[in-house]
């Protein structure tokens, strides 16, 4: 059976990072997204709320779930029997930094490899800072994040509309 991990902070998960786990979730037998707890950011969203929402937004991909993880990519890896990391790219200056990551967690854990998939140009530009950014001014970013991620947005952030 092959397993992949998709890592991130989905904070939040924006129909760009939907993308990369439908795709990959027709690539694998199984796909785990991998939400970080990193200490050094404060996110908006809680970790339990990122991965609650995240299965809320997967429900209707039967061969992916949302689970948390603190640490090393690698060990998560190595814990849970997954060999591939995937990793979206959406320009250039993604490559330089995903490249090191992967070549870095390559030397350490060297049965792990990392697969790049390039995010469809029509979100190419989104990022959960920008969605978060929009969502603090009122701006409406339906059409940046599922659904039930955009109620979730308007009640973090008191916005009656």
């Amino acid at each position: 059976m092959s397993r992949a991990i998709y890592p991130g902070s989905f904070d939040p998960v924006t129909l760009g990072h939907l993308d990369i786990i439908k795709r990959s979730a027709a690539m694998f037998d199984e796909v785990i997204i991998g939400v970080l707890n990193n200490t050094l950011k404060s996110p908006l969203f809680s970790l339990e709320e990122r991965v609650n929402m995240l299965n809320e937004v997967i429900s209707d991909i039967p061969n992916a779930r949302a689970v948390s993880f603190d640490g090393l990519l690698v060990e998560f890896a190595r814990q849970n029997d997954i060999k591939v990391i995937v990793r979206g790219l959406r320009a250039v200056t993604d490559f330089e930094y995903e490249l090191q990551m992967a070549q870095s967690n390559r030397k350490i854990a060297p049965e792990i490899d990392t697969v790049f998939l390039t995010t469809n140009i029509e979100y190419s530009y989104l990022s959960s800072s920008i969605v978060k950014e929009y969502a603090s001014y009122g701006v409406d970013v339906s059409e940046l994040v599922p659904e039930y991620v955009s109620s979730a947005l308007k009640n973090k952030m008191n916005i009656d509309k």
